[in-house]
């Protein structure tokens, strides 16, 4: 009998197994970061909460979620608040925000991550995140 190609796919899928998401990459700090830009920011929330993004998909303000003016759907994004230094990694599901020179609009619960709702502006570092 012939194992070798019995043994080299169950060395793929066990090497697969252990190939970090980038969700957990992003939060040890591995993600390779593609683009590096910084902005305000500002978080928009119960208001829109259920109602259908840029995207299609409906807006939770309590996900981990973003709007953004031109990154794709589905990117992923590391936001820091300047002030104090508290990040969170975001996923970009709608378009915005069109006010002023913001350059990301933050869910409620994102902006609340990195101390941004009381304020409701701050000034931000954003990591584009890549595989």
């Amino acid at each position: 009998m012939n194992f070798a190609p019995k043994i080299l796919l169950a060395a793929l899928v066990a090497g697969s197994l252990f190939v970090p998401s980038i969700e957990q990459a992003a939060a040890h700090g591995t993600a390779a970061v593609t683009k590096t830009f910084s902005g305000a920011a500002s978080w928009y929330g119960q208001k829109f909460n259920g109602r259908r993004t840029a995207s299609g998909e409906r807006f939770n303000m309590n996900d981990l979620t973003a709007a953004h003016r031109s990154l794709p759907f589905g990117t992923r994004v590391r936001v820091t608040n300047v002030a104090n230094g508290k990040s969170v990694v975001v996923r970009i599901n709608d378009r915005g925000p069109f006010h002023g020179n913001r350059v990301i609009d933050l869910s409620r619960k994102a902006a609340e991550n990195v101390s941004l709702l009381g304020r409701g502006v701050g000034r931000v570092k954003l990591e584009v995140l890549g595989s």
